[in-house]
């Protein structure tokens, strides 16, 4: 049983992350909260497919198909897809059809299957023609600026480019980082002061909630079930 995973940071503004994986034997992983969509791509038995996958608000556990090649493009907070309100897509997807292995369709026009090495082509021509937009207040807030406009306004974008709420982010992204501190042996106590957990019952519960493993589970590196991509940020 395996599900090997592959990923690289990106330096385009409007992708957090770029992934590929294979499957063997998997029927099922345990899918990671986080706070990103994605455009996902896999073939299997020689037919290719391809959905956006929305933001997960939670851990839970997702199927696998077996004996599968996977390519994803994880995207930036702000960045969305305006025909496919982001809100819409919180713990769901969309597929979209008609695709083979060379080419796919997107709001009336024929594209190519990106790959691995060049996600950041495809994801600048969806910008040209406008597909993809980013809003630059969620990134400028979440690195730490404080935009001259009003709190409710600010939740009111958040929302509308992410999905989810500034409090919500912080906190999958404060697990997801909890996570991998856990499996990197740091010892539980650490990471709570580390990140600013109230104690130990605090850490449990959001590593419970937001990863769907305990820290005892996560230092053992528990191969039952694999887990979706966690990475250092």
């Amino acid at each position: 049983m395996s599900l090997v995973i592959e990923s690289r940071p990106s330096e385009l503004q409007y992708i957090e992350r770029v992934w590929r994986s294979s499957s063997e034997d998997v029927g099922r992983m345990m899918s990671v909260a986080t706070s990103h969509w994605e455009l996902v791509f896999w073939e299997q038995s020689g037919r290719m497919q391809a959905a956006v996958l929305g933001p997960e608000p939670r851990a839970s556990q997702a199927p696998v198909p077996g004996d599968a090649v996977f390519f994803g493009i994880s995207f930036a907070l702000g960045t969305s897809m305006p025909h496919i309100p982001v809100s819409r897509l919180v713990g769901g997807n969309a597929e979209i059809p008609d695709v083979t292995r060379r080419s796919l369709w997107l709001k009336g026009s024929a594209w190519h299957v990106p790959d691995y090495d060049n996600a950041e082509a495809f994801v600048l021509r969806m910008v040209r023609e406008g597909i993809v937009d980013l809003d630059p207040v969620v990134p400028a807030v979440l690195d730490g600026a404080c935009p001259d406009v009003s709190e409710r306004t600010l939740q009111r974008r958040f929302v509308a480019a992410t999905g989810l709420t500034q409090g919500a982010i912080r906190q999958i992204h404060r697990a997801r980082q909890a996570a991998v501190l856990v499996q990197e042996g740091v010892p539980a106590q650490e990471v709570v002061h580390r990140l600013g957990y109230f104690d130990q019952p605090h850490l449990a519960r959001s590593l419970s909630r937001y990863v769907g493993r305990t820290a005892t589970q996560l230092g053992a590196r528990d191969t039952t079930q694999p887990l979706s991509l966690l990475y250092k940020t």
